[in-house]
């Protein structure tokens, strides 16, 4: 009989059946985790960059953003805070809360840090009056970090 097959156990083996769950993410939305981790490590190496340059009589000056005080420190840290969550959650180790959210928080706290510099030269880096490349570099990497947060969280949920 044509297709009485199909009553008939399709796993004679006696292993469980494949388990159903989510399938794996794919196109734009698989890029969550390299967008965050390419992201991080740029914002990382970005505080080693020239946030501020200027001039004084006879002398260039440029200003790496480690040595802008404490918000430079912390835009380090976080963006290695970035990539070892990710290097973490590719071993196989998870967060108690969901990774995308976590990045896109500390995505967002990167933003603010690096606009603040943005916004306000410290005095204590004068006579650098411009922004350097370094800066900006800062900045889209934040912003980057902030999108790759956003799809990976689209893919936890």
């Amino acid at each position: 009989m044509p297709g009485s097959d199909l009553f008939f156990d399709q796993n004679p083996s006696g292993s469980p059946p494949p388990a159903y769950g989510r399938p794996a993410a794919e196109g734009i939305w698989a890029a969550g985790d390299r967008i965050a981790w390419v992201s991080g490590l740029i914002l990382m190496l970005s505080s080693l960059m020239d946030w501020y340059a200027g001039s004084g009589p006879g002398v260039q000056l440029a200003v790496i953003g480690w040595h802008t005080g404490t918000l430079g420190k912390l835009v380090f840290f976080i963006g290695f805070a970035i990539v070892a969550i990710v290097i973490l959650r590719a071993y196989g180790f998870d967060l108690p809360a969901p990774e995308g959210l976590v990045v896109l928080g500390l995505g967002a706290l990167a933003t603010v840090f690096v606009l603040l510099r943005v916004i306000n030269i410290p005095d204590a880096v004068q006579p650098a009056d411009s922004r350097g490349v370094g800066l900006w570099v800062s900045l889209l990497a934040a912003l980057g970090v902030i999108a790759g947060g956003l799809l990976r969280a689209a893919e936890d949920l």
